[in-house]
């Protein structure tokens, strides 16, 4: 018996969750994100503990639990003049922060200068600030996928999700991205996303992002499919959040939001027989399996 099978659908059915990276970003992402799931048909969201919008976003998840929601584990802050770092206090994660207690802007930075115990420090108490707030996550990510940075970290990141009994996000597409070789570090037992879709840079300069998009959706194959955007508003917080940053810079997540609350792209779904799924669904199927625990009272 497949996935698609035990979660109650065909064998060859096409799986799909359509999932908003980014909540707590900002003021911003946080209402697209939320206009998203409650008019669009986005499905899942993860949320950015760290960030100083966190309180917004978790508000809203403990108040809406109908919404999947995971934690986006973040080590890695992109951004020219929007800054954050740790939940920890820097002195007990030095090696996470450049020289003003910020994490630092690139993987490669990260993967040179990070310990990991630091990492799995902050990374642990990411995910309890989350579980004292009152939230009930249904599984874990990571923000650019830095706990790819090194085979050391990405086991981290797996042996979280045992400890606290969620389901992880792990693909051989994202490992690939960010340089980790997934015959070497995906191991037995592993729960995998078959495709994992995300816009690339190019597809932006080329105003092909919707043509993208739509391509997923008419051209989904049988299996479990991941689609990773980042909704928000291409407005002035969002401008100053990532400016000079085009890359999943707010034009371009403006055209997320438009893309996945349109009306007349939702009825794709219908039309290629693509079933919304949740992490919340395959949460829930790997209570069956050995090596997830239940999930830890708050």
């Amino acid at each position: 018996m497949n996935l698609a099978q035990k979660l109650g659908f065909q064998e060859n059915a096409k799986l799909l969750i359509i999932h908003a990276d980014d909540a707590g970003l900002s003021h911003s992402e946080n209402i697209a994100t939320i206009q998203s799931l409650k008019k669009g048909f986005v499905n899942s969201y993860s949320i950015m503990v760290p960030c100083p919008w966190f309180y917004e976003m978790g508000v809203f998840a403990k108040n809406n639990p109908q919404f999947d929601n995971g934690i986006h584990l973040t080590l890695t802050c992109e951004w020219e003049n929007y800054r954050f770092g740790p939940v920890l206090p820097v002195s007990e994660v030095p090696s996470l922060v450049d020289k003003n207690g910020h994490f630092y802007k690139k993987r490669e930075q990260l993967r040179k200068n990070a310990s990991a115990e630091d990492v799995k420090n902050e990374l642990q108490a990411q995910i309890e600030k989350a579980i004292k707030f009152g939230l009930k996550p249904t599984h874990i990510d990571s923000h650019m996928y830095s706990i790819g940075a090194s085979p050391e970290f990405f086991d981290i990141y797996r042996d979280l999700g045992k400890k606290y009994g969620l389901p992880v996000l792990i693909n051989k597409q994202l490992m690939k991205m960010v340089g980790l070789n997934p015959e070497l570090n995906i191991k037995e037992g592993d729960f995998l996303i078959d495709r994992t879709y995300v816009g690339e840079l190019e597809y932006f300069k080329t105003n092909k992002l919707n043509d993208y998009y739509n391509s997923i959706l008419e051209n989904l194959t049988s299996g479990l499919n991941l689609i990773l955007i980042h909704p928000a508003f291409d407005d002035n917080e969002m401008k100053g959040v990532t400016v000079n940053h085009p890359n999943f810079g707010s034009e371009w997540r403006q055209i997320d939001f438009d893309f996945f609350t349109s009306e007349q792209n939702s009825s794709k779904l219908k039309k290629n027989n693509i079933e919304l799924v949740t992490w919340n669904d395959i949460k829930k199927m790997h209570n069956n399996i050995s090596y997830v625990k239940p999930f830890p009272k708050s």
